[in-house]
């Protein structure tokens, strides 16, 4: 280690400012934890608050509500999984075009929403879904009413999640087709020479080729099950949508930023880290035996 340190020095010169800006920004603010395990005052600081335990913990797995919270921060993360397909197939539909301008046309629409900004994109989907907008139209077309669709509680996890895939699903296909052009040519042209035609060269050669990348992603994404963004939610949250909308990340902001209990929301964060933490190795050790790929 230390010869090949000595001998490539200029590169591991390179990765320094990564590595300090990780351990300041990422690991440093790790010590603030012990918070949750206080009673924590900011004139007294991170040593000298009192020591309360679990008494955070407890209170947050006692709250009234919280199971709601958990119901439907899973609801809508499982919701959201179901769409997990969806760059898979745009990958393999994309990859499947011959023309090169067209390609290149497709993959520049359909991963640009990605750059928008959160503001942006839930005013553009406040604008639709309003009662003057075009899905308000529709709706009111059909039923007869015109309604806010944001306002109707059982409209609002669609609305989250198929924005958010028309937003993320041309970005997410970014990584399957790095995969799909590592596929050898070989095994497609042995493919078509046996008489397979394009559906089966996508079943028995693309779909396999990608399976190890497929399976690393699907783990990541179960890996945040409990961890559904807070700004799209709150942006898009309102007064008669509050029973299916409040999830953990609201509630936190919540007690946490705006009630100043910080003690009692950095518990509730750890908690849902830890969740995910053993939500990310229970899939990683399941779909390793199923599969023969994990993290580690």
């Amino acid at each position: 280690m230390l010869k090949k340190m000595k001998k490539y020095w200029q590169l591991y010169l390179l990765v320094v400012p990564a590595v300090i800006y990780v351990l300041i920004f990422s690991y440093g603010p790790m010590y603030g934890i012990i918070i949750a395990f206080e009673d924590f005052s900011p004139r007294r600081g991170y040593l000298g608050s009192e020591w309360v335990g679990l008494e955070h913990f407890i209170r947050f797995l006692t709250y009234p509500d919280f199971w709601k919270l958990i119901k439907n921060t899973l609801s809508l993360s499982l919701y959201s999984l179901l769409t997990f397909p969806c760059a898979i197939i745009l990958a393999l539909l994309i990859n499947e075009i011959k023309n090169t301008k067209f390609k290149k046309v497709v993959q520049m629409v359909t991963y640009a929403p990605h750059f928008l900004s959160i503001v942006v994109m839930c005013s553009l989907v406040i604008l639709m879904v309003g009662r003057d907008g075009p899905l308000g139209h529709l709706y009111t077309m059909f039923t007869g009413e015109s309604e806010n669709l944001l306002t109707i509680p059982s409209f609002f996890s669609s609305i989250y999640v198929w924005s958010g895939v028309w937003q993320s699903t041309g970005w997410g296909t970014i990584i399957y087709l790095a995969a799909l052009s590592g596929i050898s040519p070989d095994l497609i042209e042995a493919a078509e020479i046996d008489g397979a035609n394009r559906l089966q060269i996508i079943r028995h050669v693309n779909i396999p080729g990608i399976m190890p990348t497929i399976v690393i992603m699907f783990i990541m994404s179960v890996g945040g099950i409990l961890s559904v963004g807070f700004e799209k939610i709150f942006l898009l949250q309102n007064d008669l949508n509050l029973g299916v909308s409040s999830v953990i990340s609201t509630y936190t902001y919540q007690i946490g930023l705006i009630g100043g209990q910080f003690s009692y929301s950095t518990a509730i964060g750890l908690f849902n880290n830890i969740v995910n933490i053993i939500m990310l190795f229970l899939a990683n050790t399941v779909l390793k035996k199923i599969s023969g790929t994990g993290l580690f």
